[in-house]
């Protein structure tokens, strides 16, 4: 593959390569369990087919004067069994390395994969890629017509699409506050805890519709309602913000496999009490007001502006990152906890039944929960910084109150 080729990283992606560190490696992963052990070497020759049709992802991230830009790379991946950190750090300044990873572990298929090169959209997309071709080289002739490919040329697949459909209004200040975050210590040695909640749809989502709502307002307000009971009185009047990732494709026509998407948040200050009726009714009401296509665009305007400002333009990259940084930090203050809604999965549906299930987890400085469903399954992958487990274990708890069959699974940490 030439190197010749070489691509600016999108705002986004600025702000994960000024913020990545030991803890927060800014990596997210997506998994796909199958009902059948893992075989290794098949699963190398479907990554490096793979490779073949998502070529975006083999890039390597370098250091320019004023931006970091990515160039392609001859680096080759290589299959592993899974082992130490889910998450693991896949950009360190200045090292010749991949900005992804795939790993197995019995009959589930990993990939980890640098925040700064896709977003989940791009990451499932590029992980059923890898699934397909494994598929293919186990069964061979039984897959043959199935394609994944959404048709979109290698110009579409790499376009930025901030700068395609934003940045033509002026600054605003965000009008967010600081918000409650789970009280106690962080984990020692940069840690993060991996929880795995699964419970049936058919027994959640009538639970949503009983309260006519959202799936994802049903378990943002018990998010809220879990961090609510950690709080000591003298915090009551603190909001609680849940904070909400977009996928901007569903409102723009983009096939981009880089980052597009946007943050809408949700919040909520818990000065009386409240049933949860009534906070998931107020939690889907302030979503959808949110979500409209006119609230996006004003709020993603406002932040790709901020490039063509010609005194940031001229600033060193070194300067540039550490105002990202700062401007990242006020950011995670006003964040009480991620949820991100991947939604329910879709693999072609002849290689439906070799399909278990499918999990996603995100490094993150806070509490994160993706959230996705297939086969029945509804899956949180929730990720936290803190030693305490309060918030977590409620959120179970309350969860399986509603008569909710849970199943959990979690990490071990070193204490």
């Amino acid at each position: 593959m030439s190197r010749d080729n070489w691509y600016k990283v999108d705002n986004v992606a600025k702000v994960f390569l000024a913020t990545a560190a030991k803890r927060d490696t800014r990596t997210l992963r997506v998994s796909c369990t199958l009902w059948e052990e893992v075989d290794p070497e098949l699963l190398q020759e479907a990554v490096l087919s793979a490779i073949q049709i998502r070529p975006q992802f083999q890039v390597r991230i370098r250091r320019g004067v004023f931006w970091h830009y990515m160039e392609d790379t001859d680096l080759q991946p290589v299959v592993t069994e899974e082992h130490g950190r889910v998450c693991p750090i896949l950009y360190q300044p200045g090292r010749a390395m991949l900005h992804y990873k795939v790993t197995y572990y019995h009959n589930r298929i990993n990939l980890d994969l640098f925040h700064a090169i896709s977003d989940g959209t791009g990451a499932l997309e590029f992980l059923n890629i890898i699934v397909s071709d494994y598929l293919k080289l186990k069964y061979p002739d039984k897959f043959d017509d199935v394609v994944i490919h959404s048709g979109a040329s290698e110009d579409d697949l790499n376009q930025d699409s901030y700068k395609q459909f934003f940045g033509s209004m002026g600054l605003k200040a965000s009008s967010l506050k600081k918000a409650y975050h789970p009280s106690g210590l962080k984990l020692p040695y940069d840690q993060l805890q991996f929880f795995e909640v699964q419970m049936p749809v058919d027994q959640i989502l009538p639970k949503a519709k009983e309260l006519g709502v959202s799936l994802t307002s049903y378990i943002g307000a018990r998010f809220m309602l879990a961090i609510h009971s950690d709080m000591p009185p003298r915090k009551k009047g603190i909001p609680v913000n849940v904070s909400l990732p977009v996928n901007l494709r569903n409102y723009y026509p983009s096939y981009t496999s880089r980052n597009f998407f946007n943050n809408v948040n949700v919040n909520h200050v818990f000065d009386e009490e409240i049933s949860l009726e009534d906070l998931a009714k107020e939690f889907d009401a302030k979503m959808k007001e949110n979500l409209t296509e006119e609230n996006i665009k004003k709020q993603m305007d406002n932040f790709e502006t901020m490039e063509y400002v010609a005194p940031v333009r001229a600033v060193p990259l070194f300067i540039k990152q550490w105002v990202v940084r700062y401007g990242s930090k006020v950011t995670d203050k006003k964040v009480s906890v991620v949820l991100s809604n991947l939604g329910v999965q879709k693999p072609p549906k002849e290689m439906a039944d070799k399909v278990q299930n499918y999990s996603a987890f995100c490094s993150s400085s806070n509490l994160f929960s993706t959230m996705s469903s297939y086969n029945g399954v509804l899956t949180l992958g929730i990720a936290s910084p803190y030693s305490n487990t309060r918030v977590v274990k409620k959120l179970v708890r309350d969860l399986s109150g509603d008569d909710i069959k849970i199943k959990l699974y979690a990490t071990e940490v070193i204490r």
